[in-house]
């Protein structure tokens, strides 16, 4: 049965009033809280006649009507000073990514590699604009179809990028007229993938990739993925595999992964920390990824080490993989050499070789680090309470002293009481908080499904235009949370057994629970909503947020901002929901106009001040 706030689903935002009109609106609703709040009044007595309880209701729809005609007034006021609807971007900025700005960077005097690393500081006087998608782009297909087959024009790669690529890329991909198919797994191209993925269960003891959850994996962290395809097959397996790789202005491995509606975000090893809180993984994989582990003092490989959970795998393929020039037996006799001696000092052991294939545990014995030969890598001197974010790269081993040590082979699908003890100690997290916020997110997500089914799922496909798909065919695949909390959303999801994947992102100022959310088994970041967010446009079919608007009041930066950068990275079509508080959800369907959004409004019915915001996307072509 439906909720009473689904009836409200087609309170569609009309044509804003005249501005004189709200004025004397305005003056009159003022006149009128005056009167009701005043003490000197004596003509009549309204408790004399009318119920508290209605006087006091009355009272406060006068309030909050106030409110939202102050704000849809000086909405009005700004527009009529400016363009009601903001401008397209340049063609250029079709798939650009800001904060990675390479020529910008280089005469900053970024070097070494860290030209292509993040900076944001340097966004100043930025355009104010919506990204246009490219003249050939399409809606992408329905998952799973969108795993094997995406729209080659949604992707900055060209034919000939592709044939340049290399032999493992031609096995994997089949690039057609306005099409890149992917082997499915019926197809004997895939089968490499398939065969890969089984040498490495059987390398670290297992009988068949299936079972990689019985030795405790269940996240991997992919570094440099290529197009995503052991991401695929992880996915299949019901592993959680996410790809991180590095800005790249054409063929970005990030980019068409997402298309795949696969997890992945823009980042790397150059100088900074992902950002990622420690013990995020439980196996970080490497094949062929060109980064050279023994440099600068190992400190990719520490942070390598960082985000490996104890008892976890690193998966290297391929070692001789260096710059050209430099791949004579001799250097990789040394690499190796090298990797050796940094592994030891990490407490890493070697568990199996294999041609091209190493695989090392990182130990889950805490004091093994204290029997390790003198100038070994010291430890860091860091409380539980992990806030990375962006940091510089280290060179000292993180998580020694953390409560959250627990080696993956000891780890449950669900937290322990003790475990979230250790949350409760370090993020305020209280046991029967975290059991309400789980029963709201059942509801809401409910609510979620049923408001949006008619239109965008496969339950009940409504698509003009669309023939309707079979299940289980799906048109929103990746989700972003913008304001996660626990997760709950992510887990509310996940018991649905609906087809997405959620990117939960803990705001930098919010209390920090991602720690919590990875211990759930659910991909997560730490993101500044003042900054953009680490991917490409159009990456995303449906944004969450709830309270995110008002928690943003307190920051550096605009509500237009966010909105600017909540549009860049979703898909034309894609879907946003909001829940916040009146004014800031009055302020949102002010500024969903000049983003070209068209929203709905919905009163939640439940006597509280807060309000759902339902957007819309439209696919704009110029």
């Amino acid at each position: 049965m439906r909720s009473s706030w689904f009836n409200k689903l087609f309170i569609k935002i009309g044509s804003r009033q005249p501005v004189s009109r709200l004025i004397l609106c305005l003056i009159i609703l003022l006149a009128l809280i005056a009167i009701f709040g005043s003490s000197s009044v004596g003509i009549i007595d309204p408790a004399a006649h009318v119920p508290a309880s209605l006087i006091y209701t009355n009272y406060r729809r006068i309030k909050e009507q106030a409110a939202v005609d102050y704000l849809e007034l000086r909405s009005v006021l700004v527009s009529a000073a400016g363009n009601r609807e903001l401008n397209l971007c340049s063609k250029e900025s079709e798939n650009f990514v800001p904060c990675y700005n390479v020529s910008a960077n280089l005469l900053a005097g970024f070097k070494e590699g860290e030209e292509f690393d993040r900076h944001c500081e340097l966004l100043v006087g930025t355009e104010k604009c919506l990204v246009r998608p490219p003249k050939e782009y399409k809606i992408p297909l329905q998952w799973p179809a969108s795993r094997d087959i995406i729209w080659s024009g949604n992707v900055k790669i060209t034919k000939d990028q592709f044939l340049s690529s290399g032999s493992m890329t031609k096995r994997l991909m089949l690039l057609e007229e306005n099409q890149i198919a992917f082997r499915s797994e019926d197809g004997l191209i895939y089968d490499g993938v398939k065969d890969y993925s089984r040498q490495l269960a059987e390398l670290i003891g297992l009988g068949s990739d299936k079972e990689f959850p019985q030795a405790g994996v269940r996240t991997i962290l992919d570094i440099n993925c290529g197009f995503g395809s052991l991401g695929a097959h992880f996915s299949s397996l019901n592993l959680m595999a996410m790809c991180v790789s590095g800005y790249e202005v054409t063929g970005s491995q990030v980019q068409l992964a997402l298309e795949r509606g696969l997890p992945a975000v823009v980042g790397n090893f150059v100088a900074r920390q992902l950002p990622y809180p420690l013990f995020s993984y439980d196996m970080v994989h490497c094949a062929q990824c060109d980064i050279i582990w023994d440099e600068k003092d190992g400190m990719s490989l520490i942070e390598v080490d960082r985000v490996l959970r104890p008892g976890g795998y690193f998966v290297l393929t391929s070692p001789n993989s260096r710059p050209q020039g430099s791949s004579s037996r001799e250097k990789k006799r040394n690499m190796l050499t090298t990797m050796g001696d940094l592994t030891q000092q990490l407490c890493w052991i070697l568990l199996a070789q294999q041609d091209e294939t190493f695989i090392w545990q990182k130990t889950a014995d805490v004091h093994c680090y204290a029997s390790r030969k003198k100038h070994a890598i010291p430890l860091c001197k860091e409380d539980d309470n992990d806030q990375s974010y962006y940091q510089p790269l280290v060179r000292c081993i993180s998580g020694t002293s953390s409560k959250r040590w627990i080696a993956i082979q000891n780890r449950t699908l669900e937290l322990s009481s003790d475990e979230l003890n250790i949350h409760g100690k370090y993020s305020g997290v209280e046991p029967e908080e975290f059991s309400e916020d789980l029963q709201f997110w059942r509801s809401a997500t409910n609510d979620y499904w049923s408001l949006l089914t008619p239109l965008i799922f496969s339950d009940h496909p409504k698509r003009p235009g669309d023939e309707d798909p079979l299940p289980p065919f799906n048109m929103i695949r990746n989700v972003m949370d913008m304001n996660a909390n626990y997760g709950g959303l992510n887990k509310a999801l996940m018991e649905e057994k609906k087809a997405v994947w959620v990117m939960n992102v803990v705001p930098t100022g919010a209390s920090n629970t991602l720690p919590l959310i990875i211990d759930r088994g659910f991909p997560g970041v730490k993101h500044d909503w003042c900054e953009p967010f680490p991917t490409y446009p159009r990456t995303y079919d449906l944004l969450h947020a709830n309270g995110l608007l008002s928690h943003l009041s307190s920051e550096r930066c605009t509500m237009i901002d966010l909105f600017l950068e909540m549009d860049r990275i979703l898909r034309p079509e894609g879907w946003i929901i909001l829940t916040d508080k009146l004014g800031a959800i009055e302020m949102a369907r002010s500024l969903a106009s000049q983003v070209r959004w068209e929203a709905r409004l919905i009163d939640l019915q439940n006597g509280s001040d807060q309000r759902l915001l339902v957007c819309q996307k439209p696919f704009l072509k110029k």
